[in-house]
């Protein structure tokens, strides 16, 4: 006799990152500045005035307060997490149960349908192209309990206006969990509406435009009732204090924030701008609007064209029919510019 997993297990992969060294990394939408470059005093300070014997306060309470503020919000409807990831996970394990639907979107964050599905509830997916009305049937026809997305989309790129995300939040009695990791690039957040509607949960993560992403530090912005019963099934030391140290003296900075943010926008802006005029191109199909920090490049030959860019030395996210490219520095930008334009040239000559 010998140990078998069970069958939801059975089949998983771990997650599969680019892997290797790569002098120009654009493939994780991570914001290209690193902190310590200008802040590492501020960081080494925040991380020496914490007592590695002691466990971290269990709410994070100073560093719920510093985002909090930096928002606009009340602290006490603020839950930090380990990265937004683990509230994803505590939010669809605690809130539905065994059997439950839930709707995922497509496209979108592939780590939504995976936590529905490990926690035994039952995924359903719907098309964003059908718009808000579509989903709100689709809620009523599936009787899902719950519909999670993020707003604006990875990996698209486009986003939902705020009047029609409202209509969504006030269309059904199903929980809606709005995944708003992109939208310090976009200005339609539905953060001022948490706590006037009892069914909205807000989603926010410092690893893009904030460029914690190595802390891993999210947060949940939601009505008081489901706040307690968020904070009542975590585990109780989720936010390591290290992370709560350094994330609370970083969000205490908010003109340097700003700052990164509109430094952040103007990279993408420009590396759109350069993107734009090679849909001439016959090897590319589109280049759509942006409202992230990354753009997005349809073509049949994402496969072709991924790989000459690692040989290269230049990592972007390889999706089936299309290639998403996070905004760099400059001279990221336009190494990769340079060489994308060398390797259509290559495929148009074929």
């Amino acid at each position: 006799m010998s140990y078998q997993l069970n069958e939801k297990l059975r089949d998983l992969t771990p997650y599969d990152p680019i892997e290797g060294s790569f002098s120009i990394r654009l493939d994780a939408n991570e914001a290209y500045f690193n902190l310590n470059d200008e802040l590492a005093e501020v960081i080494s300070v925040a991380a020496n005035e914490v007592a590695l014997n002691r466990y971290p306060d269990p709410y994070a309470r100073v560093v719920c307060q510093k985002f909090a503020a930096l928002y606009g919000l009340n602290p006490e409807l603020v839950t930090a997490g380990n990265g937004s990831d683990e509230l994803i996970s505590i939010i669809l394990a605690g809130f539905l149960q065994k059997g439950d639907k839930v709707l995922t979107l497509t496209p979108d964050f592939s780590m939504y349908r995976f936590y529905a599905e490990i926690y035994e509830a039952i995924p359903t997916t719907y098309s964003k192209e059908q718009g808000m009305e579509g989903v709100l049937a689709a809620l009523e026809k599936t009787g899902a309990k719950a519909v999670i997305f993020s707003n604006p989309c990875n990996p698209s790129g486009t986003g939902f206006s705020k009047d029609e995300v409202l209509k969504l939040v006030t269309g059904t009695d199903a929980l809606v969990i709005l995944d708003e990791a992109y939208m310090d690039f976009w200005d339609q957040s539905l953060l001022d509406c948490v706590g006037k509607y009892d069914n909205l949960i807000i989603l926010k993560t410092c690893s893009k435009a904030l460029g914690m992403a190595a802390i891993r530090l999210g947060f949940a912005v939601c009505p008081e009732v489901i706040t307690k019963a968020i904070r009542a099934v975590k585990s109780p030391y989720n936010v390591n204090s290290l992370t709560q140290s350094v994330g609370a003296a970083l969000l205490s900075d908010v003109e340097r924030i700003h700052h990164r943010i509109d430094a952040l926008i103007e990279s993408r802006n420009a590396l759109f701008a350069s993107i734009k005029p090679l849909e001439a191109s016959p090897v590319i199909q589109s280049v759509p609007e942006t409202v992230t920090n990354f753009i997005v490049i349809y073509t049949e030959y994402a496969a072709q064209i991924h790989q000459a860019l690692l040989k290269k030395g230049i990592a972007v996210r390889k999706f089936p029919a299309f290639l998403r490219i996070t905004a760099g520095t400059p001279a990221e930008n336009e190494a990769f510019v340079t060489a994308f334009r060398e390797i259509i040239k290559e495929l148009e000559g074929r």
